[in-house]
């Protein structure tokens, strides 16, 4: 399953106004896992996503998804294969109706229209969504958008799932309902967040960047064992690893 293979090497990122946002990233991601990145604000976590379906290209280093390299000429196949939920869903939605929205990519895939509306009702049904099938996506309350957004993606049935901050702006039962979906995607998952309870909960392995460097990647709870690695990047443990504020003893 090559396809669901993604390789980013010596991977450097310079924007227009000279800002260096990452420096030689490296890593490799096989088939099933379920990765979080993660790092404080301005680490270059987005920057590094949005490399891997062609929202942005690198300055120098390059990026392989299964058999192909990352390129302009492969942008159509490439974004077959990773679809990317965006952190802010404003920038997703753009149809007059959510139907639109979810159904927009599978109908540019070439599906017929019958397999479409399949799609869609699935896609949404997954997210807990149905009910706002005929809306407009901007009456839509910020958690509504964004499990809107995310379906928008499912309905295309992507190899690798690539998420910016998945949980922002949702509420604990929409949290809860991301996570289990989460874990029932059986392809590759690579999410950013500050979320790190869920990270903790739904990813085996963590790429922590710092100031654009990988400082670490490695299993997910060893990384949240190292206190001078966390001090160092600026993050702290998930609560569910910090201890009672009043006993001590862990949660």
């Amino acid at each position: 399953m090559s396809h669901h293979i993604v390789e980013v090497t010596k991977l450097r990122h310079v924007y227009p106004d000279g800002t260096e946002a990452l420096h030689g990233v490296s890593f490799r991601i096989t088939h099933g896992e379920s990765v979080a990145i993660i790092g404080a604000n301005g680490a270059g976590k987005s920057t590094l996503l949005l490399h891997l379906n062609g929202q942005l290209l690198p300055t120098e280093g390059s990026i392989r998804i299964g058999d192909f390299p990352l390129t302009r000429a492969t942008l159509p196949e490439i974004r077959r294969t990773v679809g990317m939920v965006f952190q802010n869903p404003d920038d997703q939605l753009f149809m007059p109706t959510v139907y639109d929205d979810v159904a927009f990519g599978p109908l540019n895939l070439g599906f017929p229209r019958e397999e479409v509306a399949q799609r869609v009702r699935d896609a949404l049904e997954q997210v807990g969504s149905v009910h706002v099938i005929n809306k407009a996506p901007y009456h839509l309350s910020g958690g509504e958008k964004k499990r809107v957004a995310i379906a928008t993606v499912l309905s295309m049935s992507p190899d690798i799932l690539v998420m910016d901050e998945p949980t922002s702006g949702l509420d604990p039962c929409a949290r809860r309902q991301l996570m289990q979906l989460l874990r029932e995607f059986r392809h590759t998952k690579i999410f950013t967040s500050h979320d790190l309870d869920m990270v903790l909960d739904v990813c085996e392995r963590t790429i922590v960047l710092h100031e654009g460097d990988v400082m670490a990647d490695g299993p997910t709870r060893e990384i949240f064992a190292n206190d001078r690695l966390l001090q160092e990047c600026r993050l702290e443990k998930p609560l569910s690893m910090q201890g009672c504020p009043v006993c001590g003893r862990p949660s």
